[in-house]
């Protein structure tokens, strides 16, 4: 079977912001005219006028904010003692202003008057004209996501984008069952992962619960939420959830993990398979190697989550990838530092970090921790289907290499999916592609990634081959470490 191949290979060009019709690929725009790639410039639109709605309703969302800051002051309230006229009239504009369906709808926020009048309008259907906007700009993103995701626009994806859009989350519950019933829960999520942050979104904008609706504003702003967006919980609760200081102690390899050490080498498929081969289970791997240049140069693999229970004895579990996402000292962070300083690297060894999902996102954590970048040169992180792209490294020489399978549900957790405007910065390499391994999670095992970099995608692993050339040379020395929580 051939598979459906879209290349791309994202390096922006400073000052430019990404739009679906530059991420097509080569494919699509060998079609033509009449090919698929005549959507592109309607998607390209569609993202662009999706950046002004969101501008807008964040204008109006702070235009709510300070007018509501103003009359409830104690400064207004001093001059409403000298001037009871001008203020009794103020007053009377600025609140028909605020709540006028002609001005910003139901727009009081901020501050305790303006949250509990928000919290009151929201529990009771009033909604701002931020909000609106706020709606229709993720509409468009959702319809410019179709473009370059045809399942995204059959009828039944449509049906529940549609219900989320409107705010009939019983409809959309009863078009959830019909997609998963008509295509499995696994086809169901891949259909919809483009465009899952949209979705959470408007959920969060569109409930009566007005406790979440941070995730939906920092979402359209396209910043990294801090809460989660069904009760609004603040991610410092992960904080309490993911306690453990961390812990690192060498081990052995087991049969399979020794033979495969055996043929590894600075080659970005060979460290793939050897993060597969550690496995999730606390396992990771510090690699010694006496490079062509003859210095000696270190490489941390970094494997992703386990699958099972939310928390384990490891930091490789679901509360730790979700405390990844949102905050970058971790218990996984904490194990891997206190592996560095078990191992003795010296100071100013120069370091990479290759990670594949959770992993990935340890890696740029780590990469960020100033303390550490300062200690060691970080020259380059490597992340495999990791949503890092709301990250940055400490020092601005770290190179930063991410590999996206666009069927892999969980790159597109940090906001930026197919149809968000925000970018990466010009001086990353992002490259990705589609292939046929399109169900979750089989698109996001390392496996999918290994075989596509050794197929279609060759001249990908060549190009990352030669962006981490300098680490070629004799693998001198493979510890496997045991990370635990405490």
């Amino acid at each position: 079977m051939t598979p459906q191949v879209v290349d791309e290979a994202t390096q922006p060009i400073p000052g430019q912001s990404r739009s679906p019709v530059d991420t097509i690929g080569s494919a699509a725009v060998a079609a033509g005219p009449a090919g698929p790639a005549a959507a592109g410039p309607d998607a390209e639109l569609l993202v662009a006028a999706s950046v002004l709605l969101a501008d807008a309703a964040l204008a109006a969302k702070r235009a709510g904010g300070e007018l509501t800051g103003a009359l409830s002051s104690w400064r207004f309230g001093l001059a409403a003692l000298r001037r009871p006229g001008w203020a009794l009239g103020t007053a009377v504009s600025c609140a028909r202003a605020l709540t006028s369906p002609s001005g910003l709808g139901f727009g009081p926020n901020g501050g305790l008057v303006g949250e509990l009048a928000r919290m009151a309008g929201s529990m009771t259907y009033r909604r701002p004209a931020a909000v609106a906007m706020a709606v229709d700009a993720f509409a468009l993103r959702i319809e410019a996501a179709a473009a370059e995701h045809p399942n995204l626009d059959s009828a039944l994806a449509r049906r529940l984008t549609d219900a989320m859009v409107a705010g009939d989350r019983w409809e959309a519950l009863k078009a959830l069952h019909a997609l998963v019933e008509r295509l499995g829960v696994t086809r169901a999520l891949t259909t919809v992962s483009p465009v899952i942050m949209e979705l959470l979104a408007l959920l969060g904008l569109l409930d009566e619960n007005p406790v979440n609706d941070d995730f939906s504003w920092v979402t359209l702003a396209g910043g990294v939420p801090s809460t989660d967006p069904f009760f609004g919980l603040p991610s410092s609760v992960l904080r309490y959830l993911n306690p453990g200081p961390g812990r690192a102690e060498r081990t052995e390899p087991d049969a399979i993990l020794a033979k495969v050490l055996r043929t590894s080498r600075n080659d970005i498929v060979s460290y793939i398979n050897d993060i597969g081969a550690l496995g999730n289970h606390g396992l990771v791997l510090l690699r010694r190697v006496e490079c062509a240049d003859g210095q000696v140069r270190h490489v941390l693999l970094l494997p992703g989550t386990s699958f099972g229970l939310p928390s384990n004895s490891t930091p490789q579990d679901l509360i730790g990838a979700f405390d990844g996402c949102l905050r970058s000292d971790t218990t996984y962070t904490r194990a891997a530092r206190k592996l560095l300083r078990r191992a003795g690297l010296p100071a100013g060894s120069e370091l990479m970090f290759v990670g594949h999902s959770l992993g990935g996102l340890t890696a740029m954590n780590l990469a960020m921790d100033v303390e550490l970048a300062s200690t060691y040169r970080i020259t380059h992180v490597v992340t495999l289907g990791s949503p890092i792209d709301n990250k940055r490294p400490a020092d601005h020489t770290t190179q930063v290499i991410s590999l996206v399978n666009k069927h892999d549900v969980i790159p597109m957790l940090d906001g930026r999916g197919p149809a968000s405007p925000n970018d990466i910065p010009a001086a990353w390499t992002e490259l990705t592609w589609l292939d046929e391994s399109y169900d979750y999670p089989l698109s996001h095992a390392p496996q999918a990634y290994s075989d596509t970099l050794r197929g279609d995608m060759a001249h990908h692993r060549d190009r990352v081959n030669e962006l981490i050339k300098v680490y070629d040379g004799e693998v001198v020395g493979n510890q496997p470490y045991m990370l635990r929580d405490k």
